[in-house]
C-alpha cells in the first residue's frame, strides 16, 4: 500500500479550518492532485488517504466522489481510486480549452488589477523563482498555479474561473510528471511580462503573455510523451 504524506506548505489557507470537514479534505486532496503528488496511474487506497489526511471515512469519500465527478480520480475499485493517466490527444484537448480561457481572464483581469494585486503577483512570482532556482518541482506548481489563480480571480469571471480551475486539475499531474523527468530548468514562465503589462494597463500584452507561458507548458508535456 502506498503511503501518502500532506506537505506541510499547502494551498490551503489556514482559514479552511472554519470550513466543514468535508470541504477542507476535498480541498486538500485536490491540491494533492494539482502538485502532483498523487502519480497518474498509481492506485492508492481510500484507507491510505484517510491516514494521510486524518480524516474520517464518510469526508474521504466524499471528497473523492466530488473528485471522481471532476475526472480528476477513477474510482477502481476494491477500495482504490487513481489519477488518470491522460493520452495525448486528451493533453491536446485541455491545451486547446486552456489557450481559450486564460488568456481572456488575464485580459479581464488587466483593467481591474490594483497596485495591491500587482504586488501579490510578484510576490508569489520570487516563490516561482526561488522554486525553480532550487529545483524544487512541487514548490514550483504550487506557486505557479497559485500565481495564475490569483491572476485570474481580479477578473471576477466565476464561470470562466470555475471551467479553468477543472482544467488545472485535470493537468497538473502531468506537469508533475514532466518536471520529474527534464527537472525545473525547463520551467521558465512568462510571468513577468504579465506583471509588466498590468502595470502599463497593457491587456493585449497580459493576454499574449499568459498565452505564451501556457503553450510553453503545454508544449514541455507533450515532449514527455515522446
Amino acid at each position: 500500500m502506498l503511503t501518502l504524506t500532506v506537505e506541510k506548505d499547502s494551498l490551503v489557507d489556514v482559514q479552511v479550518q472554519k470550513l466543514p470537514e468535508h470541504e477542507i479534505v476535498y480541498r486538500r486532496l485536490r491540491e494533492m492532485i494539482l502538485c502532483g503528488e498523487l502519480e497518474p496511474g498509481q492506485a492508492v487506497t481510500i484507507q491510505g488517504l484517510i491516514a494521510s489526511l486524518g480524516a474520517g471515512m464518510t469526508p474521504v469519500r466524499e471528497a473523492i466522489r466530488r473528485l471522481t465527478a471532476e475526472g480528476a480520480l477513477d474510482f477502481m475499485g476494491n477500495r482504490r481510486v487513481s489519477v488518470p493517466v491522460l493520452r495525448l490527444n486528451q493533453i491536446n484537448e485541455i491545451a486547446f480549452a486552456r489557450l481559450a480561457l486564460e488568456p481572456e481572464l488575464a485580459f479581464q483581469a488587466t483593467g481591474r488589477a490594483t497596485p495591491d494585486d500587482i504586488a501579490l503577483l510578484e510576490n508569489i512570482d520570487a516563490e516561482v523563482n526561488r522554486s525553480i532556482a532550487r529545483g524544487d518541482v512541487r514548490g514550483y506548481l504550487m506557486q505557479n498555479h497559485l500565481f495564475h489563480s490569483t491572476l485570474y480571480a481580479i477578473s471576477g469571471s466565476k464561470i470562466l474561473i470555475s471551467l479553468a480551475d477543472a482544467l488545472w486539475l485535470r493537468m497538473g499531474p502531468s506537469l508533475r510528471v514532466m518536471g520529474g523527468r527534464f527537472g525545473t530548468t525547463t520551467l521558465p514562465d512568462r510571468h513577468i511580462d504579465t506583471i509588466s503589462g498590468l502595470r502599463t494597463g497593457d491587456a493585449a500584452a497580459v493576454r499574449e503573455a499568459i498565452r505564451a507561458d501556457i503553450a510553453q507548458g503545454i508544449e514541455q508535456i507533450r515532449l514527455s510523451f515522446g
